[in-house]
């Protein structure tokens, strides 16, 4: 439990707070204190904040107790800034609000909006953001803003500070500053005179001392996010603009952004790259100081050991895989407002190119697929020195900045500090364009000898950057912890206490995240350092970036992958010390159902992990060793699964019967006495609860006569268990459907009686392997035959049995199989003629379908159905998870929370391709959701009728 100055405070923000937003259980503090930083604090309290009023008074109850306090938005960042031993303030989904200004000119959006999404809402407009960090498909505004991250093709120019319109900060006492209306900037200057006139005494101090302000200009011509933006002094003279500015990278060490409203830039829609490898440094850096004056939009280095370290990728140039010592490459791209201006961009950067030799090149090539491939080599640099370091290292990316014409020297000088300190894995990539250079580099923290080498590289790498080179020691990463004790190093003591007055100015008992940015500490940044040591195979190279983390059904109900990952690592540590045997014990217990029962398993972390990790698979891995003891129960559940589909109809219609004798609120209140009494055993009833399926298949063979084109249908397990439920407006059941539809397109239908048969999917999300594996290949087998060894396709009519039943060795290689998407985008729509019906229907992409590349096309499928189709915003899995929407029903509402909010007034249907996924979706939407077989029945006719 907290000690007693947090205890109080807890007590006091239960007047504003619902418990379960006060984070005080340890299992859940240390999981959610993680980020992507090399450090690791635990905080005493977690909140979990809903909008500015809970906001304002968590702060002001802070400052009376004196505790201090840090801001969380992704936990995204690499420099030990979003971490805390004290109180820890996370935002909900509800900082999620934009609102597009001046036709797309201007953006507004709240803080825990992802930066991706900000790009799509501005997309129908031709803009986008300037700000394009690495990690903008994960990381939130706040984040952005208060690290002042750039990215490939921001520059300086676009970057937080210089594209800001207006901001909204909530200020260490509780007061707010909004410069978006002379109004409220009228008020702040009435209410807060003082603290502008101090900002302007400041301002005209830096103005005056022309070896200050020499260095600040020269310091911010390069990419500098080191310190605060003392830029803002001699930028602008109105001090309510100055307090603007120094609130955009200042790591929330300043206030609180609770909005930001950002002048947009164009977003070009033709685009074309070219990869070109050159001898040497020297070559590559005059080539990179020549493009500076060019049509180009982003110029990226990768020296000999990146090229190196992606050696392995599939689809290589040839030349990457013969790379010589010495030699480096530039990614280039150029982008234009139409296909003339950009082929022209392209033939003026090729002859000024080809003055400078080369060793290879990838000539300039606009097809996405083309550019997707080399842009594909510069994101794999970072993850795979992750993906090949020695477990219980932890990955290290720093980013410095160099003055463009010394980058060749700079460059030359890092890598011998890398062969003074035997990082031989190291590598350097960065955006050339701006003399930002990222090195990535593993250490090991376990040992003392470790950390007095990395603290001697520290040194000498500030050395040089910032006093030999006269660079930037953090030039888009913010400063952090790690940088925060060589802040005077860079700026001198002038430079150091102008960044000590304005800390003190803004937060002068240092409350606001302390020990980030100003810190007396010379050996901060070797403190508090993360523990990685090995938890599992599968795991083990996570290096805890959090890119998982949006797509995950749990966030916000239990753990996310990440923290899945670092608590069972904690758990391990534990296992091999006698460090704590009772807090060893609660985290074990607590795991049970925060790490393990509550993982839905579906892959999709996978899908954003940069170096492929699939959480599931260690969960499985769990719930395999959980189930061992089980093992006769699991056997006999294969080999009896015809009879569990037969009680299983028979228990829907028994409850079917109970629901139209009872009714549905006493049915609904009777659901929840049994569930409690059953300590959660019983599953949940719901009104979207299936009824019966009326699965009454006849047998099928092919005709050799039969000249109509063949296909196999396998109704899953779940469409011959579970029929439509009692409120859905669409009774006929699945099958009948799905075989109404194939023969309307003039098939002749392969479909016997498949009672028993399953792909095997229910058994392996429970860690039954072998019993999984056992109905996938019963499947397969008889597949087989049916379709005559591949000769035929074959439909299942829900995606995850496609999914499964593409795994596994080889089984299924000659099989042809389909889901109804790619059934009929591929298949059907050459037999059909498609009418749109002129509604409004909700569209759910599963996480199957996600996983299979299927979302494009179920997006054409639904478009080619209706006129407006509406996908909802951060719903990637609905968390049913076969059939945990019945036993862990908390997990599916979660998972689809803001579902609901989210359906238009005009629609009232929605369509999915997944019959248990469509179960939870109905349930917390508010409409009914069927197969999308439903819909193209629905909207279609014979292309070529009898």
């Amino acid at each position: 439990m907290p000690t007693k100055p947090y205890q109080n405070f807890v007590d006091d923000l239960r007047q504003v707070l619902p418990n379960e937003r006060i984070i005080t259980d340890y299992t859940k503090r240390f999981a959610y204190g993680v980020d992507a930083s090399f450090y690791r604090l635990i905080p005493k309290v977690v909140l979990l904040i809903d909008n500015e009023e809970e906001l304002i008074f968590s702060l002001r109850k802070a400052h009376v107790a004196n505790l201090a306090v840090t801001f969380r938005a992704a936990g995204t960042s690499l420099s030990g800034q979003a971490q805390s031993d004290s109180i820890l303030i996370m935002l909900t989904n509800s900082w999620r609000h934009h609102e597009i200004l001046d036709l797309g000119l201007k953006i507004k959006l709240g803080p825990a909006v992802i930066g991706a999404d900000a790009n799509k809402y501005l997309l129908p407009y031709g803009r986008k953001i300037g700000p394009d960090p690495a990690s903008i498909d994960t990381c939130k505004i706040a984040g952005i803003a208060a690290n002042n991250s750039s990215g490939m093709c921001c520059g300086v120019s676009q970057n937080s500070y210089h594209t800001l319109a207006s901001i909204r900060v909530i200020l260490n006492d509780g007061s707010i500053f909004d410069n978006s209306s002379c109004e409220r900037v009228d008020e702040f200057r009435k209410n807060h005179s003082n603290l502008l006139d101090q900002i302007s005494t400041l301002a005209n101090s830096t103005k005056d001392n022309k070896v200050l302000k020499e260095l600040i200009e020269h310091k911010y011509r390069l990419k500098n996010t080191t310190g605060y933006a003392i830029n803002s002094l001699i930028d602008f003279d109105d001090p309510i603009d100055i307090l603007a500015h120094l609130i955009i990278g200042s790591e929330g060490t300043l206030g609180f952004i609770s909005s930001i409203t950002y002048h947009t830039v164009i977003e070009h829609k033709y685009r074309a790259s070219t990869l070109i490898l050159f001898p040497d440094l020297s070559v590559t850096c005059k080539v990179v100081s020549m493009l500076a004056n060019e049509e180009v939009s982003a110029v990226e280095l990768l020296d000999y050991r990146s090229l190196k370290s992606v050696s392995n990728m599939e689809g290589l140039p040839d030349f990457i895989l013969d790379v010589k010592e010495g030699n480096a490459a530039l990614l280039i791209e150029t982008r234009a407002n139409n296909q003339d201006s950009l082929n022209e961009q392209a033939k003026l950067l090729n002859k000024a190119i080809s003055a400078f030799e080369q060793v290879a090149a990838i000539n300039f090539t606009d097809d996405i697929e083309q550019y997707s491939k080399l842009w594909a080599i510069r994101k794999q640099t970072f993850p795979a020195v992750g993906a090949v370091r020695e477990t219980g290292t932890t990955v290290i990316i720093e980013d410095v900045a160099f003055p463009v014409e010394k980058l060749a020297e700079g460059v030359a000088a890092l890598q011998q500090l890398f062969d003074k300190y035997q990082y031989d894995e190291a590598i350097i990539f960065g955006h050339a364009l701006d003399g930002n250079l990222h090195f990535v580099f593993t250490q090991d923290f376990a040992s003392q000898v470790e950390v007095d080498r990395y603290e001697a590289f520290m040194n000498d790498v500030c050395q040089l950057v910032a006093v030999d080179f006269k660079g930037s020691l953090k030039a888009e990463h913010g400063t952090g912890r790690n940088m925060a004790p060589f802040i005077e190093l860079e700026w001198g003591k002038q430079g150091y206490q102008l960044m000590r007055d304005i800390k003190a100015l803004f937060d002068p008992s240092n409350l606001l995240n302390p020990g980030v940015i100003i810190n007396d500490d010379n050996k901060a940044h070797l403190k508090s350092l993360k523990a990685l040591p090995k938890a599992d195979d599968i795991v083990d190279k996570c290096i805890e970036c959090g890119f998982c983390e949006p797509v995950c059904p749990s966030v916000g109900l239990s753990f996310t992958p990440r923290q899945r990952i670092s608590s069972y690592r904690e758990i391990q540590r534990l296992r091999k010390s006698d460090e704590d045997p009772n807090l060893l014990a609660k985290l074990e217990a607590d795991y049970e159902y925060l790490g393990i029962d509550t993982c839905a398993a579906t892959g999709l972390c996978a899908q954003r992990c940069p170096v492929g990790i699939n959480t599931g698979d260690l969960v499985r891995k769990f719930r395999s060793e959980r189930n061992q003891k089980h093992e006769k129960v699991s056997i006999k559940l294969a080999n009896n699964f015809k009879t569990i589909e037969s009680l299983t109809r028979f228990s829907l219609a028994s409850v079917d019967l109970a629901q139209k004798v009872l009714g549905n609120n006493v049915m609904s209140s009777l659901s929840k006495l049994l569930r409690k009494l059953s300590f959660n055993r019983l599953p949940l009833w719901t009104e979207s609860m299936p009824a019966k399926a009326n699965y009454h298949p006849k047998p099928a063979v092919a005709l050799e006569s039969d000249s109509r084109p063949k296909v196999v249908y396998f109704p899953s397990c779940a469409t011959r268990t579970m029929g439509p439920a009692n409120e859905a407006k669409q009774q006929k059941s699945l099958t009948a459907v799905t075989m109404r539809l194939l023969e309307k397109a003039g098939f002749e239908i392969i479909s016997p009686d498949f009672s028993g048969q399953c792909c095997g999917m229910p058994f392996k999300s429970k860690g039954m392997f072998n019993q999984a594996e056992q109905k996938r290949q019963a499947t397969v087998n008889q597949l087989n035959q049916l379709s005559n060894n591949g000769q035929f396709p074959i439909l299942f009519d829900t995606s995850p049995c496609k999914s499964m039943l593409s795994e596994g060795e080889g089984a299924s290689s000659n099989l042809t199989i389909y889901e109804p998407v790619g059934f009929i985008e591929d298949i059907l729509t050459q037999h059909l003629t498609f009418s749109p019906i002129d509604e409004s229907i909700m569209l759910h992409v599963t996480c199957t379908s996600r996983k299979m590349g299927l979302m494009d096309k179920m997006i054409s499928l639904a478009n080619r159905c209706a006129i407006k189709v509406y996908i909802p915003e951060h719903i990637y899995c609905c968390g049913f998870a076969g059939d945990k929407g019945f036993t862990l029903p908390e997990l599916n509402a979660s998972a689809l929370s803001t579902l609901k909010s989210q359906v238009p007034d005009d629609c009232s249907q929605g369509y999915s391709n997944s019959r248990t996924c469509e179960i939870g979706l109905s349930e917390h939407s508010g409409i009914d959701y069927q197969s999308i077989i439903y819909l193209v029945d629905k909207v279609t006719q014979p292309r070529f009728p009898k």
